[in-house]
């Protein structure tokens, strides 16, 4: 038996006997939380009421591999990250979700569930059965549209507070008030960026668009306190249908303008396009998380409690990963590299100061946890909305992906179609997401052409790189009832994209070269995350070899908590196990 094997025997064994234990001696919540768990059975867990902690803190470090946070421990055995791993459980096998978007990321760490379930591919589609945004007394079928749930929902998506009001601030520092923004990210969202219920005539909120509940939901209906903070106000989806999950947002807009003489003007360079910009904009996060761990609100105001389940999201490691220079604590010239060394592996030097930046900001949330005697009562996750691919340099392939798109719908119109064009909408990151209008829409030659089509796609020398595009730039394409199938979602679901294309290693779809890796693929570089899991009296260093997916998260922080995790949706839908 292999350790690896052997620590998995030992972990599975542990755990249970802690849950046992807890099940049998019911703790109860401490002063800074109320309510009680829920009771039941999920692969064969006995919940009874009991709970091993009464907080859980969710990390995601967008663009983190698993190979990262291996390496990162190896280099720094005394790091916040090499703490928490010898205090946990990592489970080194474990894949994001196919989008590899942030969008459907992040749902599936709070859901459950894949998009087949949650109905949520990406955070900018194609839905066939809305009405565009902007539309007043909708009459007859829905034309189809695209549904936004980025910065462009924002009131203003120049500025840091999305358009509330209070940035600049008056003095030299424009976004010192920062952490004064609404709580609430409706406040903040314009609702004529909304798609348009075709049956209501209403916008389509983030929370009302997602199939199925979120954990925030399920603690909320057990009278416990929530709070996240995240990159957009469009993570209002995480409240789920009911709109109630999330108690306390914190959601500064990233893509706004990072030019203090020029804070709300959305033709700046924004908080991605200078690594040491994306880490003053993480501190700003980490500043609330510290808030809610205090027991306040994320301004700071008001007693609370500190919630059962709260977190945030760091960009910093994800766009070290993206600029191909940028300045750096050590080097503020501007041309420290980004990305990865030429062996693909080891971080350069942008990248290695964000991990550094990132893990001192867990420290400063461990050491909060501790000083307010919480860390014992508080199970710590760490993992990642997506990873990023190409990580060997070399492999970099940019390709301009409106020419193909325009050159696909030139070539059906060619072929004797006339009207509308054949794709309305795609979105193409490092894979290719297409959907098909909807007066083609039900013409059975349409998707296979545009497959077709996309596979004999070539230019010599065509690249942004001046490398050779085959193939479009892909190596795989599903497209109608295949693309279904790929995905595992119902084919009729009309927000389901037509054709799916999975991209050549290294290949980024951009026009130009800002960036030099992405995300959204299906390479294992976009979807190997880690989760790492951290609580009292875990089998502190184990290792978990078998495959997870970080849709698991979910049913896992209801359990540590001492709720069923059947009370999600989308566990019962896909059977999502627990971690443990």
């Amino acid at each position: 038996m292999s350790l690896l094997r052997l620590g998995r025997c030992i972990l599975a064994t542990s755990i249970a006997s802690l849950l046992l234990a807890a099940a049998s001696t019911p703790t109860q919540a401490d002063e800074d939380t109320q309510g009680g768990g829920g009771q039941g059975e999920h692969h064969g867990g006995n919940f009874g009421h009991g709970k091993l902690v009464n907080h859980v803190l969710l990390i995601s470090v967008d663009g983190l591999h698993q190979s990262d946070l291996a390496s990162y421990i190896r280099s720094h055995p005394k790091s916040t990250l090499a703490a928490l791993a010898a205090s946990g459980v990592n489970y080194i096998n474990a894949s994001t979700p196919f989008p590899s978007d942030s969008f459907p990321g992040m749902v599936g760490q709070a859901t459950g569930g894949n998009p087949s379930s949650t109905g949520i591919y990406y955070d900018d589609t194609w839905n066939r059965a809305v009405f565009p945004a902007g539309t007043i007394n909708p009459t007859g079928p829905a034309p189809g549209a695209e549904v936004t749930y980025f910065e462009q929902l924002d009131l203003n998506l120049g500025a840091l507070d999305a358009g509330q009001g209070i940035v600049p601030a008056p003095g030299n520092d424009p976004w010192a008030n920062i952490l004064q923004l609404s709580g609430n990210p409706v406040n903040l969202i314009d609702p004529k960026q909304l798609p348009v219920d075709a049956h209501t005539g209403k916008p389509i909120y983030p929370g009302e668009y997602l199939r199925v509940n979120t954990i925030f939901e399920v603690a909320h209906e057990h009278h416990l306190l929530t709070a996240w903070s995240d990159k957009h106000p469009a993570y209002q989806i995480l409240s789920g249908p009911s709109g109630l999950g999330v108690d306390d947002y914190f959601t500064p807009e990233i893509n706004s303008s990072a030019n203090p003489a020029a804070p709300t003007d959305p033709n700046q360079n924004d908080w991605t396009t200078n690594n040491l910009s994306t880490q003053q904009y993480d501190n700003y996060k980490v500043q609330a998380v510290i808030n809610w761990i205090n027991g306040h609100r994320h301004d700071g105001s008001g007693n609370p409690g500190t919630p059962a389940i709260f977190g945030m999201n760091f960009q910093t490691v994800s766009t070290a990963q993206k600029l191909p220079t940028s300045p750096t604590n050590g080097d503020l010239s501007g041309n420290a590299p980004g990305g990865y060394l030429a062996d693909g592996a080891t971080p350069g030097t942008v990248l290695s100061n964000a991990l550094d930046f990132v893990d001192r900001s867990l420290g400063s949330m461990v050491a909060a946890l501790q000083q307010r005697g919480l860390y014992n009562d508080t199970a710590i996750i760490i993992s990642a909305k997506h990873g990023q691919s190409p990580m060997n340099p070399a492999a970099l392939n940019r390709i301009k992906d409106s020419s193909i798109i325009d050159a696909l719908n030139a070539a059906w119109k060619s072929a004797g179609h006339n009207g509308n064009d054949l794709v309305p909408f795609s979105v193409n990151d490092d894979g290719m997401l297409i959907w098909i209008d909807n007066q083609w829409h039900n013409d059975p030659t349409a998707a296979p052409f545009a497959k077709n089509f996309l596979l004999n796609y070539n230019v010599p020398g065509g690249s942004v790189d001046g490398k050779d595009i085959t193939s479009a730039g892909l190596m795989q394409v599903f497209a109608g009832a295949e693309a279904a199938e790929f995905i595992g979602a119902n084919p009729n679901d009309p927000r389901l994209p037509d054709v799916i294309g999975i991209a050549q290693y290294g290949v980024v779809y951009t026009s130009k070269k800002s960036k030099i890796s992405e995300h959204g693929g299906g390479h294992p570089e976009d979807r190997n995350v880690p989760i790492l899991l951290s609580f009292p009296n875990a089998p502190g260093g184990s290792g978990y070899s078998d495959p997870v997916e970080t849709t698991q998260i979910a049913p896992t922080i209801l359990r540590l908590l001492g709720l069923n995790p059947n009370e999600l949706q989308a566990v019962r839908l896909e059977g999502t196990q627990t971690l443990f």
